[in-house]
């Protein structure tokens, strides 16, 4: 089947393609879909541009009840919705459905938001006259989408931008562009007009690329590598745009030497192994105790080699595929440099079936100062690295360029509380993997993991608003 741009509320074919096929059976075709470039991104924005004004003075309810319809739909499509998932990102099905879900609640928030669009009245200093501080839409939002959440994500930037007024030009990763569609689907059979919402696919150098330099797009929220990210930033900085960057993470998970055994195996499986590791929340650093090491190493290698690999769409499958030949080659590329590093490799080997399988590798005896306790990874990989005590665990997980999320296993309070104030991320997990947030709190990391105001929850409205200061005299 063929699968069209959405422009101004209309489908747009192309000349040029992407077939996209699943990571888990590369004879799975799953569609071929529309491949654009940068003319394509300039009907997009002429017609978010038509749409702006109207979208922008609608009643919120009208806003509210285009997201809650959205919302719904999801609900009721997600078996469907979930498999197409499993199949083009090679998410478990389990995960992928509950993506879905997650990304049903994400609308259903921002219908609410979109009736919190609050301001304030102060009384100015000067006798007689009234000060109102209100929050207008930003205007175009363009928005570059990642291939790892194919769903949640371009909903969690998709739904605030509505909410508050804002028209969409939107361009989705090329390898997974099934649920994008899937999603402008959905939003014109809920009602959005035409040309609030535009979907653009095709490659980052010509789509990507448009968006960010396009005159008329006021602001780019995009979630992606480092160094893309980087350049967004630079972009978008030189242009006066508003700019919202989730890059990388080389996330730590430190487990003392009290913590419950159980719980501290469970946390860093899932957080390292689950969704196969391609999730910016990974705990690709698992920073042990020494009084406790063995003992979680050795329990944490017999958990990993039990993990079931294989198809996604098997309800018995822990861990699917990656998510294409490429990440697959570096994945065994970093496996190779572990080796050459000195740690002891732990698994790591390929599965059967005609995809992208390899299995979940533990990186023991691994120091912090190594490239793979350094470098994000994105795969089903996790260096284990030896502490002396909590306050070098403590330091050697804010030991990195990054700062998304961090976790510890304890069962003292004291740690927990120290811990939670001085590690040097966006958020914090206690005994919890460092992957797995909600959806109505902040999301986002500091130094190199992000940049700009915090995605998801009432903080959204940071970027997706301006503020404008009114003085009123009678």
């Amino acid at each position: 089947m063929d699968f069209a741009h959405y422009i101004g509320g209309e489908w747009v074919a192309d000349t040029e393609i992407t077939t996209n096929t699943s990571p888990a059976n590369r004879d799975d075709v799953i569609g071929t879909y529309a491949r654009g470039g940068a003319a394509r991104v300039d009907e997009a924005v002429s017609a978010a541009k038509d749409a702006l004004s109207g979208w922008a003075a609608a009643s919120p309810q009208i806003r509210h009840d285009v997201l809650e319809r959205a919302g719904a739909l999801i609900v009721e499509r997600k078996d469907e919705l979930g498999r197409l998932l499993a199949r083009e990102e090679g998410k478990t099905i389990a995960e992928a459905t509950g993506e879905t879900i997650r990304a049903a609640q994400v609308f259903k928030f921002f219908a609410g938001e979109a009736l919190r669009n609050t301001g304030d009245a102060v009384a100015s200093v000067r006798p007689g006259i009234d000060v109102m501080i209100e929050r207008e839409p930003v205007g175009i939002v363009g928005l570059i989408t990642p291939w790892n959440f194919p769903i949640a994500i371009p909903a969690w930037k998709l739904a605030p931008a509505l909410a508050f007024g804002n028209t969409v030009v939107m361009k989705p990763a090329e390898l997974t562009p099934g649920c994008a569609w899937e999603l402008a689907k959905i939003l014109d059979e809920a009602g959005c007009p035409a040309g609030v919402f535009n979907l653009v696919m095709g490659p980052g150098s010509k789509v990507g690329a448009r968006i960010v330099e396009h005159e008329d797009i006021a602001a780019v929220s995009f979630t992606g590598s480092v160094a893309t990210g980087r350049q967004v930033a630079i972009d978008c900085a030189t242009r006066g745009k508003k700019v919202q960057l989730e890059m990388g993470g080389k996330n730590p998970m430190v487990v003392v030497d009290d913590a419950d055994l159980d719980v501290a195996v469970g946390a860093s499986l899932n957080g390292a192994f689950f969704s196969t590791g391609q999730r910016c929340t990974a705990s690709s650093r698992l920073i042990v105790t020494a009084g406790i090491y063995d003992a979680f190493l050795d329990r944490l290698t017999a958990a990993a080699a039990d993990l079931v690999v294989g198809d996604p769409l098997d309800a018995k499958t822990q861990i699917g595929p990656v998510v294409d030949q490429s990440q697959l080659d570096q994945n065994l590329g970093y496996l190779a440099l572990a080796a050459e590093e000195g740690c002891d490799v732990r698994g790591g080997g390929l599965g059967n079936g005609n995809g992208f399988f390899m299995h979940p590798a533990i990186f023991a005896g691994a120091s912090n100062q190594m490239r793979v306790s350094r470098e994000e990874i994105f795969g089903p990989m996790a260096s284990v690295i030896r502490v002396a005590d909590y306050d070098e665990a403590l330091a050697v997980a804010n030991d990195t360029e990054f700062g998304l999320s961090s976790g510890i296993c304890t069962t003292s309070l004291k740690l927990a509380s120290h811990f939670r104030r001085h590690a040097n991320a966006g958020m914090v997990m206690v005994n919890l993997p460092t992957a797995g947030v909600d959806y109505h709190v902040p999301f986002g990391g500091r130094k190199g993991s992000s940049y700009g105001p915090r995605e998801q929850g009432s903080y959204a409205r940071e970027f997706y608003t301006t503020v404008k200061t009114s003085y009123i005299a009678p």
